[in-house]
């Protein structure tokens, strides 16, 4: 529906079929697939495709440590997501907190060798997962083209200003 009836129409800029088509098919291939990601991850690892993405930052960490502020960056989450996700990777035994030397308010997530154990036997699944659902389907050249138009989406998402309603700053 690219109109609504009424004196409201003219006041709203709607989608067009055609932007409602794509939106609808974005949508519909996004909930797919991070649900299929997160029912591989539950499967093969007993954890979230969230929890996952945190581990990868972590490991991918100089000494596989970031202030929680920056994981909540780097994830896209809220701090407090952040927090109840950390304690839940604590439980395991995949992560620890360490406060931090220089700020004692600040805190640390460190990924710990059996974390980065979870990781390294998790992770080949875990790409076979993202590879049969997403690049095997798609041409190179499609592939790329979806790589700048999310980042086209991403950069107008995350403005620089001063008091941007980001997640990780809530």
């Amino acid at each position: 529906m690219n109109t609504a009836p009424g004196p409201a129409a003219a006041q709203h800029r709607w989608l067009t079929d055609g932007e409602q088509r794509v939106w609808r098919a974005y949508m519909h291939a996004t909930t797919l697939l991070e649900d299929h990601l997160d029912r591989q991850l539950q499967r093969d690892a007993g954890m979230p495709h969230i929890y996952y993405g945190l581990l990868v930052g972590l490991a991918e960490a100089p000494r596989r440590r970031l202030r929680m502020t920056e994981l909540a960056m780097r994830s896209k989450i809220t701090r407090s997501r952040l927090s109840h996700a950390i304690a839940r990777l604590e439980k395991n035994g995949w992560v620890r907190r360490e406060d931090c030397p220089s700020d004692k308010r600040g805190q640390f997530a460190v990924l710990t060798d059996e974390g980065l154990e979870v990781l390294e036997r998790t992770a080949p699944g875990h790409v076979a997962a993202v590879r049969q659902a997403m690049f095997d389907r798609l041409s190179p050249e499609q592939q790329k083209a979806l790589g700048e138009i999310m980042e086209i989406v991403a950069e107008g998402l995350q403005p620089n200003e001063a008091g941007a309603d980001l997640p990780w700053l809530r």
